[in-house]
């Protein structure tokens, strides 16, 4: 069953402004160690940072919470496994959440997809909840 669908559209140039014009304040406020290693190592950085924000922003809707209510940004990271495909991670109040709002009897699975097209960048997070075995 699904528990919540989100999406956010990001824009890169925007995203890269506030790259230039708060560095890395804007850097460790937002994104975890691994997003922001991540994305350095990227041709586009603004990019890869304007969809895990997008993504953060969708996980967000998906939560039934968007950005208030205790959610940090950090509570929700993009990593890739190797073959490139992006994951959700949750953590302290993000997963808080998603564990309220999961039924007993069920596990709840984070799923996530990215894309851009310059100047965009969109994420969509679906929270399915599969009965466990």
């Amino acid at each position: 069953m699904i528990l919540g669908i989100g999406t956010d559209l990001a824009n890169i140039e925007r995203i890269a402004e506030t790259l230039e014009r708060f560095g890395d304040r804007f850097r460790d406020r937002v994104f975890t160690d691994v997003e922001q290693l991540k994305a350095e190592r990227r041709r586009d950085v603004a990019g890869t940072y304007a969809k895990r924000w997008a993504a953060k922003e969708a996980c967000s809707k998906a939560l039934g919470t968007g950005l208030r209510m205790g959610i940090s940004w950090k509570d929700m990271a993009v990593t890739n496994l190797q073959s490139g495909q992006p994951q959700m991670h949750l953590t302290g109040w993000a997963a808080e959440r998603l564990a309220n709002m999961t039924p007993e009897g069920y596990e709840a699975i984070v799923h996530v997809t990215l894309t851009d097209d310059h100047p965009w960048a969109q994420a969509f997070v679906i929270i399915e909840a599969r009965p466990l075995p």
